[in-house]
């Protein structure tokens, strides 16, 4: 069961390409966001469409992968845990931010050429 703490998966489209940072210890980070779509029907009959928007990281490795082969509106599945972090703004504040660490990736959809 332990590899049931803290997981996540995720189908969806990327929602820009990523933009990638390598830090003072040399390790390469991509940030980037991700899409996922939900529909139901409402009371009145009425199909409704929700849309969630997700802020991955991905470190070493599959920042590489991402830097490569991920674009701005590719589908794509993904595992990784969620994190929350905090830090203070250059005005003081105290800002908090949610974000999924990706561990893996599936390309999905179609070949490009």
């Amino acid at each position: 069961m332990n590899t049931l703490r803290n997981k996540v998966q995720l189908i969806g489209n990327l929602g820009m390409d990523p933009d990638i940072k390598e830090i003072a210890s040399g390790r390469k980070m991509a940030k980037f966001t991700m899409a996922t779509n939900e529909s139901y029907r409402n009371s009145k009959g009425e199909r409704i469409k929700e849309t969630q928007w997700h802020n991955l990281v991905a470190w070493g490795p599959r920042a590489t992968f991402a830097e490569k082969y991920l674009l701005k509106g590719k589908e794509v599945a993904l595992e990784g845990k969620l994190v929350h972090r905090n830090y203070e703004d250059k005005e003081g504040k105290k800002r908090y931010v949610t974000e999924i660490q990706v561990s893996d990736f599936l390309m999905l959809g179609k070949k490009d050429n």
